[in-house]
C-alpha cells in the first residue's frame, strides 16, 4: 500500500495546501502595498481636471479682456458644498447660476469635481455674493484677477486649491487635500 501511494505521489502534478497558502499570502502583501498607491495616483489624476479648466478659464478671460478691456469676476460654480466629498456634479449645481462664466463663454463638458471662481487679485477667494457679472479693469503688467479651483476629492474636509493669475499662467497648488 505504501508503494502504491509513492507511485501515485510521483504522478501527482497539483499543489499542496501549504504552497497555495504561501501564494495567497504573497498576493495579499502585494495588494496591501499596491492599493494605497493606486488610490494616490487616482487622486492625482483627478487634479488634471482643475488644471485644464483653470487654463480654459484663463484663456476665456484673456479673450474677453482683449475685446472689452476688463476681466469678468465669477462666483464659485458649482457651489463648494456640491463638490464636497469628491462628488462629480453637473456645472451650475448649487452655484451662482453661471454669473461671470456665461459672460466669458466658459462651460466645462461633463461633470466636475472642483468648484471654480474668479476674483479680483486683491482678495484671496472670490466673494460668495456676486449677483451679476462684475468687472475688473484690465491693466497690463498687473495681476488683476485670481482664477481658482477648489475641491475635496477624498472627502476628509481638507480642500486643495489650484490657482493662477492673469499675468502668470503657471498653476500653483495650495493645500495637500490628498
Amino acid at each position: 500500500m505504501i508503494i502504491k501511494y509513492r507511485e501515485m505521489r510521483k504522478k501527482s502534478k497539483g499543489f499542496t495546501l501549504i504552497e497555495l497558502m504561501i501564494v495567497v499570502a504573497i498576493i495579499a502583501i502585494l495588494a496591501a502595498i499596491a492599493i494605497p498607491q493606486y488610490r494616490k495616483f487616482q487622486m492625482k489624476s483627478k487634479t488634471s481636471e482643475a488644471k485644464t479648466n483653470i487654463g480654459a478659464i484663463r484663456t476665456a478671460e484673456e479673450a474677453y479682456a482683449a475685446e472689452h478691456d476688463k476681466y469678468v469676476l465669477a462666483d464659485w460654480d458649482p457651489g463648494q458644498s456640491a463638490v464636497a466629498n469628491g462628488n462629480a456634479v453637473n456645472w451650475g449645481d448649487g452655484g451662482a447660476s453661471g454669473y461671470g462664466f456665461d459672460t466669458i463663454g466658459f462651460k466645462p463638458a461633463g461633470k466636475v469635481r472642483y468648484s471654480y471662481g474668479v476674483g479680483a487679485n486683491s482678495t484671496t477667494v472670490p466673494t460668495n455674493s456676486i449677483t451679476d457679472a462684475s468687472n475688473v479693469t484690465a491693466t497690463d503688467g498687473n495681476d488683476d484677477i485670481l482664477i481658482q479651483a477648489r475641491g475635496d476629492l477624498d472627502g476628509d474636509n481638507t480642500y486643495v486649491t489650484f490657482y493662477c493669475t492673469d499675468e502668470d499662467p503657471e498653476i500653483q497648488q495650495h493645500g495637500s487635500g490628498f
